[in-house]
């Protein structure tokens, strides 16, 4: 009898919650409507309570990027729902090698799309693994719950999936041309990228406008660039000996000393640069010292009265365009290719990882879009956010090849962090911007 009740409070609470969310966004309905599309926004409101629930399903699965079968049980959970849609799913596995689940796409199979052809991104995994603390989904207050990925990236699947059920609801999908793929990986993507990103972006090449479901900055702000993500290492070897003759030009300096001075002067050289940022994330030194990239961690061991002959500093690299990227390598590798302190000698080595979405003409016209979408449910202007507050995302894969825009999905506080959150109550407009966003765009 506890749990009856127990499951009747629950979803009292949902349709609560979905009933006020509606309410609060019965203002958002303008007059630049059409039928067709005022008969989108009823069926958003209508279902919000379904889409309450499928958030609550998928948020109760740990699905960190790891957890192979909790991937998949998302997946197919994601692909029932988009089948409903009258999309056809599939699932892309992977390599055993990689050690991930794979990817799920769904796409529509109209032979003579209108408009404009259009790739969908979202994920299925999280950064909570099994091993970190749980989380369910709980409904914090009348418009916030918490749980693991609710934000990122659960309740931006969720707003991609109920925007394409309203489209089809209305028969809005038969003449368009989308493709929506959820990665299973984006939290820690499988090596090598070439492998694991492969078939995203060959399948990304045959759209025209790519659409990120990422957290909302705000109800008027969207991502029309994002930075890019690689890494560096720098190795310095050194003269060694007792340290009482460090400093001279027969023993040198020590490895410790020209690592120091390295990372300060790439300090120096360029922590001004808008929208460049480097961070040395470990840094190891000693008589006797070893560093394991596939782990990301070392160990050394040395005394304080000899000079260490061995440093190893790693960190990472994020830049806007890619000319950017380049051009700060750049200024590393000079810097540790000259003015060496006594006795030591440097080496850097660059990494890819993800490249950066760069601010484009194409970009802006989606956001004109947008903005007339947002105009129109009586939010105002939509404008493009600050790449600087994005790290990087799935979507820069494929951004030379496209329009794209990004931050489409729900908005919260905390992702990445136990305690996550969502807005439920900016839900229903969110939702309502993705369906009519993606409907004018393939008319």
């Amino acid at each position: 009898m506890k749990k009856v009740l127990f499951l009747f409070a629950v979803a009292l609470s949902l349709t609560s919650n979905a009933q006020q969310s509606k309410s609060l966004n019965a203002s958002t309905a303008g007059t630049g409507l059409t039928k067709e599309e005022q008969k989108m926004m009823d069926y958003i409101d209508a279902n919000m309570p379904r889409a309450i629930a499928l958030l609550k399903e998928s948020v109760n699965i740990n699905s960190g990027s790891l957890n192979i079968e909790g991937v998949k049980k998302v997946g197919a959970i994601f692909a029932k729902e988009l089948a409903a849609a009258g999309l056809k799913t599939e699932w892309i596995s992977l390599p055993d090698s990689l050690k991930r689940a794979g990817h799920l796409v769904a796409s529509t199979t109209t032979k003579k799309p209108k408009g404009k052809k259009l790739f969908l991104i979202g994920h299925l995994d999280t950064v909570f693994e099994p091993d970190m603390p749980a989380n369910p989904f709980t409904i914090l207050t009348d418009s916030t719950a918490t749980g693991q990925g609710a934000n990122d990236m659960k309740g931006g699947d969720v707003v991609m999936i109920l925007a394409l059920q309203a489209m089809q609801a209305q028969g809005l999908l038969k003449d368009a041309a989308i493709t929506a793929y959820f990665t299973g990986d984006e939290e820690s993507a499988g090596n090598p990228r070439a492998v694991s990103r492969g078939d995203f972006i060959e399948r990304a090449k045959q759209s025209e406008v790519a659409l990120g479901f990422e957290g909302a900055t705000g109800l008027v702000t969207v991502a029309t660039a994002r930075r890019g993500a690689s890494s560096w290492r720098l190795d310095v070897t050194a003269k060694t000996g007792h340290s009482s003759g460090v400093f001279t030009q027969s023993a040198g300096y020590g490895a410790i000393y020209e690592a120091s001075r390295i990372i300060n002067e790439f300090r120096l050289a360029l922590s001004t640069e808008k929208y460049l940022t480097f961070n040395p994330g470990i840094m190891i030194g000693g008589s006797e010292m070893n560093y394991d990239d596939s782990k990301a961690k070392g160990n050394a061991i040395g005394k304080t009265n000899i000079i260490a002959p061995n440093t190893t500093v790693v960190g990472d690299l994020r830049f806007l365009t890619e000319a950017q990227k380049n051009n700060a390598r750049a200024v590393m590798q000079n810097i540790v290719s000259t003015n060496n302190l006594a006795g030591t000698k440097a080496v850097i080595t660059f990494q890819d990882g993800i490249p950066g979405m760069a601010p484009t003409e194409g970009n802006s016209k989606i956001l004109a879009v947008i903005s007339g979408v947002s105009t129109d449910l009586g939010k105002g202007v939509t404008v493009a956010g600050d790449p600087g507050s994005r790290g990087a995302g799935d979507i820069s894969y494929i951004a030379e090849f496209m329009d794209c825009i990004d931050g489409l999905g729900a908005s919260g506080k905390g992702a990445h962090a136990v305690g996550e959150t969502i807005n439920l109550n900016e839900l229903p407009f969110l939702i309502k911007r993705a369906a009519l966003t993606m409907y004018r765009l393939t008319r």
